[in-house]
C-alpha cells in the first residue's frame, strides 16, 4: 500500500517500475483507476478493459476470442470495437440486480489469477486512488479482500492519495483489508538526489544552471516532485540555448507559474471559509510548527477549537498535510501564492 498526497509521483513511479517488469518479460501488470469509476459497473468496466489489453494472451484479444475470454461472467458485457483505432472497449449497464452486479465482479476479479496461472507467469492488479472504493459501496472491499486473499500468486498494490481513509481501510481491526498489505508512504524528493538531475537535465539540452539556483528552486518547491518538475520547465523556457540560468530568469519562471495556477488557487480561496484562510496565511508565512497557543498567538488566530475544525476541513480537501508535529501547505506553489497576494 502507497499513499502520498496527489503530485506526488505515486502513479508514475509504479507505472516505470511496472514498464521495466513488463518489457522484462517478468510480470503481467493490470491497472485500474478508482478515482474514474463512480459505480460498481464504471468499475466492471475499466477492469475488464484492463484484463483484455494487459493480461490477456494474443490469441484471446482476437475479436472472435473476445466472447470467451468474459464467457463467464454473470452479466455479459457490451463489446464495442472503434473501427478507427481498433480499440476495444466493455460496457455494463446499469439497472442490473445488485446480486447480479456484485457476481460480475467477483468473477473479473478472480481472472488475474486464472491467467497467470494458464500463462505461467507472475501477474500484478495496481488500484490507484483505493480509497475510493468505500464511496462506490460499502461493502466492495469484502467482495474485493475475500477474492484477493486466495490469490498467491497476483501482487496486489495500492495507491491512494487520502492519508486517513488509506489509513483506516488498511489498520482498523474492523476493515476487510486490516493488516494485508505492506504500508509505504511516499515523500518528497531529497535536495541531494533532486540537485544532480536537474543540473543533468539542462546540460543535456545546452543550458546550464548553477548550484545557487538550483537551490532557490528547490527552496520553493522543497523537494515536491510535481512542483520542481513544473518550476524547471518554466525555468528552462527562460534560458536561451548555450546559456546558465540566472536570478531574473528564476523570477520570472516562479512568476509564470503563479500565473499559471492563479485561477486554481483563486477558486480554493474563494471557497475557504475565514477560519481557513487565517490558517493558510499562517501556515504560508511558518510551516513546520505546532498549532499551539503561542503560535495561534504569534499569527493572530482564532481559538484552539476554531483553528482545529479548519486545519481537520483543509486536511479532508487535501490543501493541507501533516509534517512530524507540524502542518504545512500541501501544494507549495499555494504557500507562495498566498504570500504574495494574500497576506
Amino acid at each position: 500500500m502507497l499513499f502520498a498526497p496527489r503530485r506526488f509521483g505515486k502513479s508514475s513511479l509504479v507505472w516505470r517500475a511496472s514498464q521495466e517488469l513488463v518489457a522484462a518479460g517478468e510480470v503481467l501488470v493490470a491497472q485500474v483507476d478508482l478515482l474514474a469509476t463512480p459505480s460498481k459497473e464504471k468499475l466492471a468496466e475499466k477492469l475488464a478493459t484492463s484484463i483484455y489489453e494487459d493480461l490477456a494472451p494474443p490469441l484471446a484479444r482476437a475479436r472472435e476470442k473476445v466472447g470467451s475470454l468474459f464467457s463467464g461472467l454473470r452479466i455479459t458485457p457490451k463489446v464495442t470495437l472503434d473501427a478507427r483505432t481498433g480499440n476495444v472497449s466493455f460496457g455494463f449497464d446499469a439497472g442490473h440486480a445488485r446480486e447480479d452486479v456484485d457476481a460480475t465482479l467477483e468473477r473479473l476479479f478472480e481472472l488475474p489469477a486464472q491467467i497467470a496461472a494458464e500463462r505461467k507467469l507472475r501477474t500484478a492488479l495496481v488500484i490507484d486512488e483505493f480509497q475510493e472504493v468505500v464511496a462506490i459501496d460499502s461493502h466492495l472491499p469484502a467482495l474485493m479482500r475475500s477474492v484477493f486473499q486466495r490469490q498467491g500468486e497476483v501482487a496486489h498494490i495500492y495507491l491512494g492519495s487520502k492519508r486517513d481513509l488509506m489509513r483506516r481501510i488498511f489498520n482498523d481491526e474492523n476493515e476487510p483489508f486490516w493488516r494485508s498489505a505492506k504500508q509505504m508512504e511516499l515523500g518528497v524528493i531529497q535536495p541531494a538526489l533532486f540537485a544532480p538531475f536537474i543540473v543533468q537535465r539542462f546540460s543535456e539540452t545546452d543550458r546550464r544552471i548553477g548550484d545557487e539556483i538550483v537551490g532557490r528552486v528547490l527552496g520553493v518547491t522543497r523537494g515536491h516532485p510535481y512542483a520542481t518538475q513544473e518550476l524547471c520547465y518554466f525555468l528552462w523556457e527562460e534560458v536561451p540555448e548555450g546559456f546558465s540560468a540566472t536570478g531574473d530568469d528564476f523570477a520570472d519562471a516562479l512568476a509564470a507559474v503563479l500565473r499559471s495556477e492563479n485561477a486554481h488557487f483563486d477558486r480554493i480561496w474563494d471557497k475557504a471559509a475565514r477560519g481557513q484562510r487565517l490558517v493558510l496565511q499562517a501556515l504560508a508565512e511558518d510551516p513546520n510548527q505546532q498549532i499551539s497557543e503561542e503560535y495561534r498567538r504569534r499569527h493572530n488566530l482564532p481559538s484552539d477549537a476554531t483553528v482545529r475544525k479548519a486545519i481537520r476541513a483543509l486536511s479532508d480537501d487535501e490543501l493541507v498535510i501533516r509534517i512530524d508535529d507540524g502542518y504545512r501547505i500541501a501544494e507549495p506553489f499555494f504557500a507562495e501564492w498566498i504570500l504574495r497576494y494574500e497576506s
